[in-house]
């Protein structure tokens, strides 16, 4: 990232050169033909005509170039932020996964898109500021020091009022972003619960819901969106007033013969210049403060404090023996031990902290002796077939689904142990009908059935399932 930083800076200053280069030529080219008749001819103008048109080329090509470089730069630092929330993420506990699963999906998907715009508008324009503005102001100051001195007592005027409005608009952004991830964790319940709602009659209700929070959502956005038209607003008031104190003096002056029109003319086509970078400033910064919460909100996700994965320990030998202090549990090779209780009771998180997703609030876990705290977690998880309590379907066809965790020895005989082979009877095409998104829906039974025939065909030596008959 600090490579586009300095390539944008030296495009900055390139800009910056080439718009006071530029303000000079022309004046110098009107203040010739206006009192040097003798000028008035292709002969003697082709040359400073030249000049200028090659600075507006020169100038127009930064621009251009600056924007590419900060669209680069832009869509790394998104992919960069996007993996390190990911992998701040899968790198969670389940559960606490799922506390935090609409937040970071919001972040993801739509909150780190703002940050384009803090990228591609704001940056540049803040550099561009930097650089343009005070080498301006000493130009003007170089051909008309009274015109300097009204830029300089103006300037000051812009940022004082831009941090006050900026401090209100910081606020409505992060509540912009608050209700968007509200809306977003609803609607996901919503549409989860539909079935439900819709064999108890209360679809209407879940409808008045979501548009209940959509206005919500609007109305937060209107209202930042007003702030940014008044900043706006104030912004250019500001300049405009700057530029016509500058116009009037200049014209007194020059009524007056108290300065040459070169220099009037020059002072008059920089003084824009100079309130030009602030007004892009303005124009983009409450775009990029709906990025620049996203980016804070991600920073926070990131930033948390995650629980150690595992240690570096290889997995010991077959058979593998599970032993659980709380209560005195050993799961033994060839046999199947079932965890029973109400519900709350912890079934699932033991399951969990004997895949070394979470440690036990107390007593050990071993497996053949070693903790499973020590155990290097991806050899362990090589040996552990899993079934959750809701199974993962990813996009693409039955047989990729089926080895998800790796390739079956035997996909039809794990089928049949499953009962899903009924089901692939009635796909179109099937091992390889294509299913979840953009493909062929499955029922809640299916989809356990295709989850238990990915974990009975599995060739790993221990099978852990989370509630396997649900929606059977």
């Amino acid at each position: 990232m600090r490579r586009f930083l300095v390539a944008t800076t030296a495009c900055g200053v390139l800009i910056a050169a080439c718009t006071i280069a530029s303000a000079v030529v022309l004046a110098g080219i009107v203040a010739r033909v206006i009192t040097d008749p003798s000028s008035r001819s292709v002969d003697v103008l082709i040359a400073p005509i030249a000049i200028l048109l090659a600075l507006w080329t020169v100038r127009t090509l930064a621009h251009w170039r600056q924007g590419r470089l900060a669209q680069r730069g832009a869509s790394a630092v998104i992919a960069d932020l996007t993996a390190a929330v990911l992998t701040t993420a899968t790198s969670l506990p389940p559960r606490e996964l799922n506390a935090q699963r609409d937040d970071a999906a919001v972040v993801v998907t739509r909150g780190l898109d703002g940050l384009r715009m803090y990228f591609t508008a704001y940056l540049p324009s803040l550099f561009l500021a930097a650089i343009l503005t005070p080498a301006t102001v000493v130009v003007i100051a170089l051909y008309d020091w009274k015109s300097a001195a009204i830029v300089v007592i103006a300037l000051p005027l812009i940022p004082i009022f831009m941090i006050l409005i900026g401090l209100a608009t910081a606020d409505r952004s992060a509540a912009a972003l608050t209700a968007m991830s509200t809306l977003q964790s609803r609607l996901l319940d919503l549409v989860a619960g539909l079935p439900t709602l819709r064999a108890l009659g209360r679809t209407e209700g879940a409808a008045a819901r979501i548009a209940e929070l959509s206005a919500a959502h609007r109305r937060s956005a209107m209202a930042t969106m007003r702030i940014a038209f008044l900043s706006a607003l104030v912004l250019e008031l500001l300049a405009t007033l700057g530029v016509a104190l500058v116009a009037v003096g200049v014209g007194m002056r020059l009524v007056y013969g108290e300065m040459t029109l070169t220099a009037g003319l020059t002072a008059l086509l920089l003084a824009p210049e100079v309130f030009w970078p602030l007004r892009r400033v303005g124009v983009a910064f409450h775009s990029a403060q709906d990025g620049k919460t996203a980016v804070e909100a991600a920073f926070r996700f990131i930033d948390r404090k995650t629980p150690t994965t595992g240690g570096t320990l290889a997995v010991p030998g077959d058979p593998v023996i599970i032993e659980v202090d709380v209560p005195e549990l050993v799961a033994e090779p060839g046999r199947i031990t079932v965890l029973t209780g109400p519900n709350g009771v912890g079934k699932s998180t033991l399951l969990q902290a004997i895949l070394g997703l979470g440690g036990p609030a107390a007593g050990r876990i071993r497996v053949n002796g070693v903790d499973v705290d020590d155990l290097d977690p991806r050899q362990w998880w090589a040996r552990v077939a899993w079934l959750a309590q809701r199974p993962v379907l990813i996009p693409g066809t039955v047989q990729d689904n089926l080895d998800l965790f790796g390739q079956l020895p035997d996909p039809a005989a794990a089928c049949r142990a499953a009962c899903f082979d009924a089901v692939l009877a009635t796909l179109p095409d099937g091992m390889q009908t294509v299913v979840g998104r953009g493909g062929v829906g499955l029922s809640l039974g299916e989809r356990q059935r295709l989850g238990l025939a990915r974990v009975l065909g599995s060739a790993a030596p221990v099978l852990l399932f989370d509630e396997p008959t649900a929606h059977l």
